[in-house]
């Protein structure tokens, strides 16, 4: 199985630099995308879908910012979507986070009676400054908080958790190309990189770096300005991170950064 995670930057955008061709050519099973900037009715007037797949769409209020959306292949055993969270006020906000429940094969270990694998697809706050002067950095570390609880509920209910998408935080100097120079920029804050240490304290796993310890010079965005991506100036603020116990059918991630269309790049998680 293959899923793939990318913050597009606007759907309809990234449509018209070959992102159908993308779509065609990996063939992934699952595909979480971030930044859609887009309301179901613009995608499905513009776009019209993808051929073979199923999705889930959540857009905020705020027209042509956030929202995210998860397109799923038919064969896909899903056993449930979701995008309405009334508990949490947070992931409702811009449409931050789609869900999407599904039962691993018959023949699979994972599979116990009324237990599902759960991904989490989530566009986290930056943490900038709004218009009106607001601080969101504490909104960003709440968001972090409510995501933990959620996650927390699912793997105590016997539920294995994939999280992924645009975490918006470089958790560690090894994570981003210039760390000295970001020391009190937004998304490297000390206390946006604790907060990142306390979701992987709650028995959580950074795929890549279980996997890749030492990896350097990987990164999942730049910024448009000063020719950042050709120089390989970057961060890494997009993960897939699973719960302890489902490590073991992890096959290999990769960041795909050859894949262009938006300031991000794709990552692919191959499960076994």
């Amino acid at each position: 199985m293959k899923i793939i995670s990318w913050n597009v930057n606007g759907i309809r955008a990234v449509a018209k630099k070959g992102f159908k061709e993308f779509i065609e050519q990996e063939q992934a099973d699952i595909y979480c995308i971030q930044e859609t900037k887009a309301f179901e009715e613009q995608f499905l007037k513009e776009i019209g879908g993808f051929d073979g797949y199923e999705y889930v769409w959540h857009a905020g209020e705020r027209p042509g910012y956030a929202g995210t959306a998860i397109f799923y292949k038919h064969g896909i055993n899903a056993t449930d979507t979701r995008k309405h969270f009334d508990e949490v006020e947070h992931f409702h906000t811009d449409g931050r986070v789609t869900e999407l429940r599904f039962s691993p094969p018959s023949n699979s270990p994972l599979t116990k009676e009324g237990r599902q694998i759960v991904l989490l697809n989530g566009y986290f706050p930056n943490g900038g400054t709004r218009a009106d002067g607001t601080e969101m950095v504490t909104y960003k570390l709440e968001f972090y908080d409510k995501l933990i609880d959620y996650a927390n509920t699912l793997v105590q209910q016997g539920h294995q958790v994939i999280m992924t998408g645009d975490f918006n935080i470089c958790h560690t100097e090894i994570d981003i190309a210039r760390p000295k120079e970001n020391e009190d920029s937004i998304g490297f804050l000390p206390v946006e990189r604790a907060k990142v240490g306390e979701l992987l304290d709650n028995w959580y796993i950074d795929v890549f770096r279980h996997l890749y310890p030492d990896a350097r010079d990987i990164y999942s965005w730049w910024s448009y300005r000063a020719g950042a991506r050709p120089r390989n100036v970057g961060w890494r603020i997009d993960y897939f991170v699973v719960n302890q116990d489902f490590i073991e059918n992890v096959q290999d991630i990769h960041y795909m950064t050859d894949i262009m269309g938006s300031d991000h790049c794709p990552v692919k998680l191959t499960l076994k």
